[in-house]
């Protein structure tokens, strides 16, 4: 987790390099320019965090209503063909990972999703970018989503197969869960291309 925060970078970390800017700053807040004029204020960290928690709690209600209406009305029965044979909604039980890969390793990919999560919160706190506040919103309520599967569904705790359904044609069958992870996953490779950090500051390499 520290590794992870190591690389992320955090506004705390560049603050502490300069500790003569600090020391001129009044104790009530950001200093005042020489010229009088009002000083420009930082994005305040908490609506980040409100941000985050918002989309991540959206993603993980959208992933457990559908997963929960799947099962009460589509679980053995035939597959509902959305776009002819293209897409179908098809009920699974997927022991493994997103996309079906490594059904040997349930319990692995449990702790998987615990430890981003964890990391994720720990993150939120430091966030000062709205891009990615949303990014990693999504990548909590798809972990969160699918996690619920392993701990609560069968063949038991931490073992849980998650529930899949969208089954495009010549593609793994997937769920809402998997899509918020793959979506936020893709926002922070843009970001990070583009140069926008956690903190809110842009580089260039």
């Amino acid at each position: 987790m520290a590794e992870a925060e190591r690389i992320i970078g955090t506004p705390d970390s560049a603050g502490a390099e300069e500790p003569a800017a600090s020391d001129a700053t009044p104790a009530g807040g950001t200093a005042a320019p020489e010229d009088g004029s009002a000083a420009p204020e930082r994005p305040t960290g908490r609506r980040r965090i409100l941000a985050l928690f918002v989309v991540a709690v959206l993603a993980y209600l959208l992933d457990l209503g559908s997963k929960m209406l799947v099962v009460a009305e589509l679980e053995g029965r035939e597959p509902i063909r959305v776009i002819g044979d293209w897409l179908r909604f098809d009920a699974i039980r997927n022991p493994g990972a997103a996309f079906g890969m490594g059904e040997a390793f349930t319990i692995i990919f449990t702790c998987i999703a615990v430890a981003v999560i964890v990391v994720i919160i720990r993150l939120a706190r430091k966030l000062y970018s709205l891009p990615w506040a949303i990014a990693l919103g999504l990548l909590l309520g798809g972990a969160l989503g699918n996690l619920t599967d392993r701990i609560f569904r069968s063949p038991g705790v931490f073992e849980g197969a998650v529930v899949d359904f969208i089954a495009p044609a010549h593609f793994a069958v997937f769920n809402l869960a998997d899509s918020a992870i793959v979506c936020g996953g893709t926002l922070i490779v843009i970001l990070s291309f583009r140069g926008l950090d956690p903190d809110g500051t842009v580089h260039k390499d």
